[in-house]
């Protein structure tokens, strides 16, 4: 992610929205700051393709939906708006802003982990995401190697982290009550050998 630069700073939520609608990139928004996200890579769009498909197979017809980077997720704690590489709702989806492209109550979200952003992942974004009382369980996915890592809310300020790794593994997935085989969501991805 990196500080999209114009003369305007700081923007409204408002001003924000029209430069989203008017251009082809997507921004992220945070108390008034706009924030481009960069392009992905191979790995990142397979790996991201991978789990929204194995998340809507695994879910089935459960009360479920599962959103893929299109969908903005609005933290009124942090004045954010960000998007996810992917998250499930289950139940009602609560739209922002009367908008169909902005929501409020993911349960689970999945991150892509990449260079440019594992820091800010991991950190002050997981932090935004805690804010939100729907939010129970953070999915961090590796694209250097096979491993994912899970984080589930206990209560409050307590989060039960996980890590599964290995082709033959299967990760758990417990707030949505589903587990997925690693080999999916890796499914024709090519690690770089060193």
């Amino acid at each position: 992610m990196r500080n999209f630069s114009t003369q305007k700073q700081p923007y409204t939520k408002e001003e924000y929205f029209a430069l989203e609608e008017t251009s082809e990139d997507k921004f992220e928004f945070e108390n008034g700051e706009v924030f481009a996200m960069s392009g992905g890579t191979a790995n990142h769009s397979l790996i991201t393709g991978n789990i929204i498909t194995a998340l809507n197979i695994a879910l089935g017809n459960k009360n479920c939906r599962v959103f893929s980077s299109d969908m903005k997720t609005a933290i009124d704690a942090a004045e954010s708006y960000v998007y996810p590489d992917a998250q499930v709702i289950c139940g009602k989806v609560e739209y922002a802003e009367g908008r169909n492209d902005i929501v409020t109550n993911p349960l689970l979200v999945v991150e892509v982990l990449s260079d440019s952003t594992e820091r800010y992942d991991r950190g002050k974004k997981f932090k935004k995401y805690q804010t939100l009382s729907s939010f129970k369980e953070y999915v961090l996915i590796s694209q250097a190697e096979p491993l994912v890592e899970t984080f589930v809310r206990q209560d409050e300020n307590h989060w039960l982290y996980t890590f599964t790794e290995g082709m033959d593994s299967v990760v758990q997935f417990p707030s949505i009550g589903v587990a997925i085989a690693i080999a999916d969501i890796y499914r024709k991805v090519e690690f770089a050998t060193e």
